[in-house]
């Protein structure tokens, strides 16, 4: 009989799970037969705990505002001529990132209907005037994407969004090894991700100051690209 503690040698996969899961539970995996039946039960039950503290609606909403997010900078950088004075294969990148982020924008929008939270107004700073800034934050917005998404797929309840989520997980996986690629980065850089939490994304979107209060108007005019 093998474990999954004699395998997770360094602790990656249980602390995964503890985060999903919760620690009492992850210990418990600790000593149990790899792809035995407790294993599988263990791992296939939500915590009561977690269940009561996010729902579906939830979930799909903070996604809603992090690929708002995304799909803002996008086109910010994009209106402004930044993206126009990278390299060709940069343009390509970018603009197909930004297509993608603003048609996530309108499906998660569509799936919530009148459930759908109110768009933010972002604030990027510097992140979108130069080719550096706009890569360097593309690389780590991409990567943010990846481990939120694998931290809160799983705890959907609706078996329809969860497919959903991981249909859009992999394509999150794809930019962001893409976007590795751009800036010479191994593109896949560990045997697993790191899951985050609601959160923890939350917090590191937090630190960006890149979410703002609304902006008085001084303008009718609107952008060519909506998200």
């Amino acid at each position: 009989m093998i474990t999954l503690g004699e395998i997770d040698r360094d602790e990656a996969l249980l602390d995964a799970i503890a985060r999903l899961c919760g620690p009492t539970r992850a210990e418990l995996l600790r000593t149990a037969a790899l792809g035995g039946a407790a294993t599988l039960a263990a791992l296939a039950t939500r915590p009561a705990s977690a269940q009561a503290a996010i729902n579906d609606v939830d979930i799909l909403n903070f996604g809603l505002r992090f690929e708002r997010l995304q799909a803002t900078f996008y086109t910010q950088a994009d209106e402004i001529g930044t993206i126009r004075r990278m390299a060709k294969a940069k343009q390509i990148w970018a603009r197909t990132l930004g297509a993608h982020e603003r048609a996530h924008v309108k499906i998660i929008a569509s799936v919530l209907g009148p459930k759908a939270g109110p768009k933010p107004s972002f604030d990027f700073g510097r992140a979108t005037e130069t080719d550096g800034d706009f890569t360097r934050t593309a690389v780590a917005m991409e990567d943010l994407t990846v481990a939120l998404l694998t931290g809160v797929t799983p705890r959907m309840h609706d078996r329809r969004l969860t497919a959903a989520l991981f249909g859009l997980l992999t394509v999150e996986a794809r930019h962001a090894s893409w976007a590795r690629h751009i800036v010479g980065a191994t593109p896949a850089p560990a045997a697993f991700d790191q899951p985050r939490t609601l959160h923890s994304v939350r917090g590191a979107v937090g630190r960006t100051h890149f979410i703002v209060g609304a902006p008085k108007m001084t303008s009718s005019s609107s952008p060519s690209f909506t998200g």
